[in-house]
């Protein structure tokens, strides 16, 4: 099964006090990697919900984006240091009477001061809202995952019409190669023609035709080149993760054509050659976005 690794899920769930949602965007990596965003209070869950995103995303880079809102993520206390708070009104007046001063201690100068009021949070245990958050993690990574199956069938179609491209070039270099050799035995028949009294050495033309045969012999890259389609049209039918062994197959396809290019000595095998690099390249940059 052909699976993209860009995709994108989203999911929502209420409770009587809270609204969870939950954004995921996937995007191309060599491995699977997580990234999570989400409040404060519930970093313990991070473990868990990487855990749960790793079950259905098997390879990509994944970040996820949580948001709450409501109330009971922390209890907040109000804390007022008395103790500063007489020292200073204390100080004010010693100031006063010291250096003859007038005026008085407002209000709103005390209450303005952070170090004398400040609100301490304390985080509240709240399991129903854990499990809810972890529920809408697992309906988001479905959604994602339905999203990357739907783009990686198109890929698959991709695939498919790139690959009878590529088997029909092999089919014709299948038939040029047989050629190469007649062709070459002529051209130098006439050669050795021209070069004589128009005899030829039949011993010495078939020594040379036989290396120029071995040589320029791309039987066993053809024989490969077919092994290796056939492995990549049924990879893609593969229920795992399939990414990485299409990247390795093009690879291998790529080597053996490399090769048939460094035999050519025809320009229509070279011509060939180039169709069939175009057409592994096409492959190479699709195969990046599977999983």
């Amino acid at each position: 099964m052909v699976v993209s690794m860009t995709g994108f899920g989203r999911s929502k769930l209420d409770s009587d006090l809270h609204t969870i949602t939950v954004e995921m965007k996937s995007v191309n990596h060599r491995f699977h990697e997580c990234y999570i965003r989400l409040p404060r209070q519930l970093m313990k869950l991070e473990d868990k919900i990487k855990k749960q995103v790793s079950e259905l995303i098997k390879r990509g880079k994944v970040d996820i984006f949580i948001t709450i809102t409501g109330d009971g993520l922390v209890h907040r206390n109000l804390h007022i240091d008395w103790k500063l708070i007489r020292d200073y009104y204390q100080l004010v007046h010693e100031v006063k009477e010291n250096f003859s001063l007038s005026g008085e201690v407002e209000l709103n100068q005390l209450l303005s001061r952070e170090e004398f009021i400040t609100i301490e949070e304390t985080e509240e245990e709240n399991e129903e809202l854990e499990q809810l958050v972890l529920q809408a993690v697992i309906l988001a990574s479905r959604e994602l995952k339905e999203m990357r199956m739907k783009e990686g069938n198109a890929l698959k179609e991709d695939f498919l019409a790139h690959l009878t491209h590529f088997e029909e070039k092999v089919a014709e270099l299948n038939s040029c190669a047989p050629r190469v050799v007649t062709q070459y035995r002529e051209k130098l028949r006439k050669k050795m023609m021209e070069y004589s009294d128009g005899t030829v050495d039949e011993t010495r033309l078939l020594n040379e035709v036989a290396i120029m045969a071995d040589k320029s012999d791309i039987t066993e890259e053809l024989t490969r080149l077919s092994s290796h389609v056939h492995y990549f049209h049924s990879t893609l039918s593969m229920s795992e993760p399939i990414g990485r062994k299409l990247d390795f197959m093009i690879q291998e396809m790529n080597r053996e054509v490399n090769t048939i290019g460094s035999k050519a000595n025809d320009s229509n095998i070279t011509a060939l050659v180039v169709e069939l690099k175009s057409t592994l390249e096409k492959l190479r940059e699709q195969v990046q976005n599977v999983e």
